[in-house]
């Protein structure tokens, strides 16, 4: 089926964590790709009157859940999803076209959902063995797990890459090499962790009411206790707080699924009727327009190659040709998306597709850094990693919010440290140094300013820098005695969905859109919850 689409370069600023390491054992990352992403195309005209926001469709009410339900749905969306100069487009022509992707986001959440409650039971067991050792869970992994499993070696690695580079799609380098070694030691280290939760298993007191958790039909059930850990109920509130971000991400995904195919097929409503009024076929419409792109000469490919030529392998005579021919479909893409722009300028388009609401999740600000009044009516809470690029871009923007937001605004910055940002967690810690010296703001942005150089001597001169007493602040960083601290932020932000850096909650909502624009809408909106403008 002919599909009209708009591709147009889409650019994500955050450092994301690597996927290779989750409990859920997703797929290695794959290194980022060069094609652009998609990106869905903005309806002209604002539908009139309201509809419900776009999620999930919901089970049939009647009935208890089963164990294969998703459980992740929230309203069903409205039966059509856009009318486009009177003709409609409907959720089940949208969702035809797209029902093995919504299938298997879907079943992330139904098998995630089946591993949770054993991974409730180990973390109740584990929280119960430190406790009787005199540890925290965190020093007791790491003894028990951490310490006791061996580093993948550089082979293994590039055996790892030789079996599996058909998937990985991508050429042998260092980076590469690193996020292979990182995901296979987790690998290691999940196994380690669960023989050793066997272990607690065998000697401790568990009984399981359920073979598998299912999610509740309604408030009431999440009540349900589906097993007991030494006396201590496994709720199904407790599961499903756990999955809480995870089928947020569903539904965001599954909403994004559905947006670029209705997209797609309001471009296609649109094509139609101008090959109708021009007496032509729809592809004979786009050929006449991609035949206005300037052919890609071979200047046009070397500059690109230049500008690139550290993710490319290969010389420019080997990859000349797959240049041009990408250039080339990026400048058809360019001329496509104008063309359909200029065709829904002049349309009636009404659009009833909405996104899921994000969920609110409780997260502490007690005793973390802060700025702005104790009682203003908004609270940012900012997860970020002093050594992620993107975390200090994003610095100016939360500068002008907080200068706009004047009173209304509070600021409370948590710690996520990224595994691959060797340095980050040892900044965390001597930020850390410095609130309790009382120099907090200054340092950070010191730090930032600094990214390439955040090894320990540098963040000890960093203090000097600002004027801390050097022998407290040493001492402090040395003893690591904020490691503790680094690592419960970092275990906040992980419970609530943190999975790159920055990562920014207003109100306890979580915001996508870290822009100045993005950033100062949610800000209003939780405002106007308020009553506040």
């Amino acid at each position: 089926m002919r599909k009209f689409a708009l591709v147009v370069s889409l650019t994500l600023s955050v450092c994301a964590a690597p996927r290779a390491l989750s409990q859920r054992r997703p797929a290695p990352a794959r290194p980022a790709a060069t094609r652009p992403a998609p990106k869905p195309a903005t309806t002209t005209q604002q539908p009139t009157g309201t509809a419900k926001p776009a999620a999930i469709p919901a089970r049939p009410p009647s009935g208890a859940a089963k164990a294969d339900d998703c459980g992740c749905e929230a309203e069903t969306p409205p039966g059509v999803l856009a009318v486009v100069n009177g003709v409609r487009i409907t959720l089940q022509e949208v969702d035809a076209a797209i029902k093995s992707d919504i299938q298997q986001l879907e079943q992330q959440v139904t098998e995630a959902r089946k591993r949770e409650l054993d991974l409730q039971i180990s973390s109740l067991l584990l929280e119960a063995e430190a406790k009787k050792r005199g540890k925290t869970t965190e020093q007791l992994l790491n003894e028990e797990v951490v310490a006791r499993t061996p580093e993948p070696t550089e082979a293994e690695a590039r055996a790892f890459y030789e079996q599996n580079k058909a998937r990985i799609q991508s050429g042998w380098s260092d980076d590469l090499k690193n996020q292979i070694v990182q995901y296979l030691s987790e690998q290691r280290q999940q196994d380690a962790a669960q023989k050793f939760a066997d272990g607690l298993r065998a000697t401790g007191q568990v009984t399981r009411n359920v073979a598998a958790a299912t999610p509740p039909a309604g408030a009431a059930e999440r009540a349900r206790v589906f097993a007991h850990v030494n006396g201590a109920p496994v709720t199904s509130a407790m599961v499903e707080d756990s999955l809480k971000p995870l089928v947020f991400n569903v539904q965001q995904q599954i909403y994004q699924l559905r947006q670029r195919e209705l997209d797609r097929r309001i471009n296609d409503v649109l094509l139609d009727a101008e090959a109708k009024k021009r007496g032509v076929t729809p592809q004979a419409v786009l050929d006449a327009e991609a035949a206005k792109v300037r052919p890609i000469s071979e200047t046009d490919a070397q500059a690109f190659y230049n500008q690139n030529k550290e993710r490319i392998t290969g010389d420019f005579p080997t990859v000349k040709a797959q240049i041009v021919q990408y250039l080339q479909e990026n400048a058809q893409a360019t001329l496509l998306s104008a063309f359909a722009e200029q065709l829904r300028s002049g349309a009636a388009i009404q659009t009833f597709l909405r996104e899921p609401t994000a969920p609110v999740y409780q997260i502490g600000t007690d005793d973390q850094p802060a700025r702005g009044a104790a009682n203003a009516p908004v609270t940012i809470v900012e997860f970020t990693d002093f050594q992620c690029p993107s975390c200090a871009a994003e610095q100016p923007v939360l500068e002008q919010i907080m200068s706009e937001f004047d009173g209304r605004v509070r600021l409370v910055v948590r710690d996520y440290p990224l595994r691959q940002h060797a340095n980050a967690r040892k900044a965390a810690e001597a930020a850390e140094a410095a609130r309790s010296l009382g120099k907090y703001w200054e340092y950070a942005q010191l730090l930032f300013a600094n990214q390439s150089a955040l090894d320990v001597p540098k963040l000890k001169e960093y203090a000097s820098q600002v004027g801390l007493d050097r022998a407290k602040f040493d001492a402090m960083l040395d003893s690591g005695q904020y490691a503790k601290k680094v690592q419960d932020d970092a275990n906040e932000g992980a419970r609530v969905g943190v999975n790159a850096t920055p990562s920014l909650f207003v109100n306890g909502r979580p915001v996508n859109d870290r822009t100045y624009e993005g950033l100062k809408a949610a800000i209003t909106a939780a405002l106007a919850e308020k009553g506040i403008r």
